[in-house]
């Protein structure tokens, strides 16, 4: 069968727009004379839509949507349409929706099919808003016998060891059902090393069952979601396979019965593929929230500069202003290497002192504070100085705030609320400080970015004299490792100190990370890479007297 697969970056809630982007794909597949077309799951609305679809005149929208696709149909009288979108169950219980594919074909609906296995991990949650389908069932169309599935409907299996998470297995059932093709529309999300996964998954279904099988995947960005594509069809023995690109739309036609060349390689999983996620996130967030342009703080540090890096990459170097703020303790090293960067990259600079905000700051509140010494009081005047002014930088100008942080001051609350955590969108709020280091090094791969004295110098907050992050943190590499054992693999205190770590600092990481939960409830979204990112899906209490040793603590 000939198919045109549609790697497709639709807007969430932009019906009109993403049923403009089905009807340009089709045309342009005219040429090639497909049996079928098919897009990805949800398409006309966009995935994840959220409680949009609670909202009645938005699936009302959907459907006359799929109406003028239905009568578009009858333009293109050898090729079926294959698509996702929301359907009504028509029954007086439940939610009332099915997240669907429908194919439609001169005219006519030919059939629909439902999700069967509905994702409620992480920052999904399709139980809120849809019901699963009630049974699984081919569609025969033309010469074959179409296996139909929605994403998730092809992830509960047993390769590579893992963990089925349902009772059923929707794609074994089409096989049983002699299904000659199965096809899986999805929304799958990127996560670092995700895409091998995903490749070995469809090729254990199809060695399993001795089908082809056609993945066809979202790309693009949705607020903390990133979508790499990757689009995929293998022949029925799993040795033949043409994989799409990552990160960009991409439409083509192929045969699956004429598959050549070996399967790829597609272990390319690793640093490279962080980047270009995270500057794809950052692209389609501004062009979706309607930002041109991006200013944010430059400090000296690597954060802020590979946020940079990442930033002209996605909105150009004419779009992305920098502002250094130094104040009394910030080191010329520090200002120096913001300038040198800012050269480097070709973008707007401008240097804005903070000292006589902060000693004004610092003569309001005097009378209150006599016989208490600075801490950290101080420290956090400086850094919600500099938040109010890259945030007047935004109202005036329309500008986008991008913070900074990285994902490990985030666990333990090293960063300032409406300081350093203010802006609209938190670029490496999921990324680690040594994976900020890997990206600082792949950044600087062909020529040197980022300044040298940068990437070697301590981190610092440059708070008060002589302050360094290791005053008050573990080493970022001891600190990564604890915090990914407990908030990626969760374990618990007892766990990770048999793998060799000190008990008193695992018990001190655990602690500061749950204290810190009110901090990140309020922080901006974040770009995911991680299957554990903090954001919407990360559902902790606050006022909650429970630690990682299971054992009574502190209220955080």
């Amino acid at each position: 069968m000939k198919i045109t697969i549609c790697q497709l970056n639709p807007t969430i809630g932009d019906i009109h727009g993403n049923l403009l982007k089905l009807r340009s794909a089709l045309s342009f597949s005219r040429k090639d004379s497909p049996d079928l077309v098919v897009f990805s799951e949800l398409f006309l609305s966009g995935y994840p839509p959220y409680d949009f679809l609670q909202r009645a005149h938005f699936v009302k929208a959907t459907r006359d949507a799929v109406e003028k696709i239905v009568a578009e149909s009858r333009k293109y009288p050898q090729t079926g349409i294959l698509f996702g979108a929301v359907q009504a169950t028509g029954k007086d219980w439940g939610t009332g929706l099915y997240n669907s594919a429908l194919l439609v074909h001169c005219g006519k609906i030919l059939a629909s099919r439902h999700k069967s296995l509905l994702s409620t991990y992480d920052l999904f949650d399709e139980a809120r808003y849809f019901d699963p389908a009630p049974f699984v069932q081919v569609v025969r169309f033309k010469d074959e016998i179409l296996g139909i599935s929605i994403s998730e409907d092809a992830g509960n299996d047993r390769s590579g060891g893992r963990k089925r998470c349902y009772p059923t297995d929707s794609v074994r059932t089409l096989a049983e059902q002699d299904a000659s093709l199965i096809i899986n529309i999805s929304a799958s999300p990127f996560c670092a090393g995700k895409g091998k996964m995903r490749y070995e998954r469809i090729q254990d279904h199809v060695q399993r069952h001795r089908i082809p099988f056609v993945f066809v995947n979202q790309v693009g960005a949705n607020d903390e979601l990133i979508f790499d594509g990757k689009s995929m069809c293998m022949d029925r023995n799993g040795k033949h396979a043409l994989i799409f690109p990552s990160f960009d739309e991409h439409i083509e036609t192929i045969d699956t019965t004429s598959l050549h060349g070996k399967c790829p390689c597609v272990s390319k999983d690793g640093i490279e593929s962080v980047f270009n996620a995270l500057v794809c996130g950052i692209r389609d967030y501004m062009t979706k929230c309607g930002f041109l342009k991006a200013v944010l703080g430059l400090s000296g540090g690597i954060d802020s500069a590979v946020t940079c890096c990442l930033a002209v990459e996605a909105a150009g170097k004419e779009n992305v202003t920098g502002i250094s703020m130094p104040s009394l303790y910030s080191s010329k090293g520090s200002v120096d290497d913001s300038k040198q960067l800012a050269e480097n990259l070709g973008i707007s600079h401008t240097v804005i002192p903070i000292s006589e905000v902060f000693a004004s700051y610092r003569d309001t509140l005097r009378e209150f504070f006599i016989g208490k010494a600075e801490d950290v009081t101080e420290e956090n005047m400086q850094a919600r100085i500099r938040g109010n002014i890259l945030m007047a930088f935004s109202n005036k100008f329309g500008h986008l705030v991008l913070s900074t942080g990285n994902r490990s001051e985030l666990a333990v609350g090293y960063c300032t609320l409406y300081g350093d955590m203010s802006g609209g969108l938190a670029v490496l709020s999921d990324i680690p400080k040594t994976m900020v280091c890997k990206l600082a090094d792949y950044i600087n791969r062909k020529s040197e970015i980022i300044p040298r004295a940068t990437l070697k110098k301590p981190p610092s907050a440059e708070l008060k004299p002589n302050q360094f992050d290791q005053d008050r943190l573990p080493p970022y590499e001891v600190l990564d490792k604890i915090l990914a054992l407990y908030l990626d693999e969760g374990s618990s205190c007892d766990d990770i100190v048999r793998k060799g770590f000190d008990a008193e600092l695992v018990q001190w990481i655990i602690e500061t990370v749950e204290k810190n939960e009110y901090k990140r409830r309020q922080a901006p979204p974040g770009l995911t890479v991680t299957g554990k990112a903090f954001g919407t899906g990360r559902r902790m209490p606050i006022a909650a007297r429970f630690t990682g040793s299971g054992q009574k603590g502190k209220v955080g």
